[in-house]
């Protein structure tokens, strides 16, 4: 267990008191702050205070259901989102998806494999630890270190799942990526869906590039998929 695990805090909301106690139960275990709520609306006061470092919501909440939640956090925040539901309908994992978040799983699940997806995703997050070059494209730098990304000096906040689409753009500026080849290396092999998650990535993705003054952008190559503009 890590010491920069160790601090990493965690909101868990869903409305079975059963399954908070038994998330909290092992993600404690495992090192990490949880706090848990019942509703959207029991965990908005404490929001006022600060963000967490990850949320696990539930899709069928009481009130505020976790996909609006998820749909408003994306206005204002990068935190990661995992999806947790009893309903596994292939549509609620790409809605979940589409909307931002950036893992799903079905219940029942094993404690364990949340907590490796929770893990995962951190990972995903934190960037290559080992290289300290910054990468530049046009009036962005991306800080591979730190997982920054900056244009004309001023943060874009990026999730996880945005900040390795752009990164993998700025890494290969001449390469074109074909929807396939970005489900797979950003979402995982694993993953089961279709490519309006790529889309709606890439979407997201260029609509913030494009509110800073990005001069670079993702540009489309018709029928084939994606690369850095020229």
């Amino acid at each position: 267990m890590s010491g920069v695990m160790s601090l990493r805090s965690i909101f868990v909301v869903d409305d079975e008191a059963n399954i908070r106690s038994l998330i909290s139960q092992y993600l404690r275990q495992e090192g990490f702050s949880v706090e848990t709520f019942e509703s959207v609306e029991e965990m908005a006061e404490r929001l006022n205070s600060g963000f967490p470092d990850m949320f696990i919501l539930d899709i069928m909440l009481p009130g505020k259901d976790g996909l609006d939640f998820c749909q408003d956090l994306r206005r204002r925040s990068g935190v990661p989102v995992i999806f947790i539901s009893a309903r596994g309908e292939e549509m609620d994992r790409v809605l979940g998806l589409e909307l931002g978040g950036d893992d799903y799983l079905s219940k029942p699940f094993s404690p364990r494999e949340l907590v490796a997806r929770v893990r995962s995703v951190f990972r995903r997050g934190s960037g290559p630890q080992q290289s300290g070059d910054v990468l530049e494209a046009g009036n962005l730098k991306v800080f591979p270190a730190d997982h920054r990304v900056l244009i004309d000096g001023q943060t874009v906040m990026l999730t996880p799942k945005e900040y390795e689409l752009l990164l993998m753009m700025v890494q290969h500026p001449h390469r074109t990526f074909n929807r396939q080849e970005l489900l797979d290396r950003v979402w995982g092999y694993d993953y089961v869906g279709d490519f309006r998650a790529v889309d709606e990535l890439v979407k997201r993705l260029r609509k913030k590039l494009r509110e800073k003054g990005a001069v670079k952008n993702i540009g489309t190559v018709w029928g084939y998929g994606y690369r850095l503009e020229e």
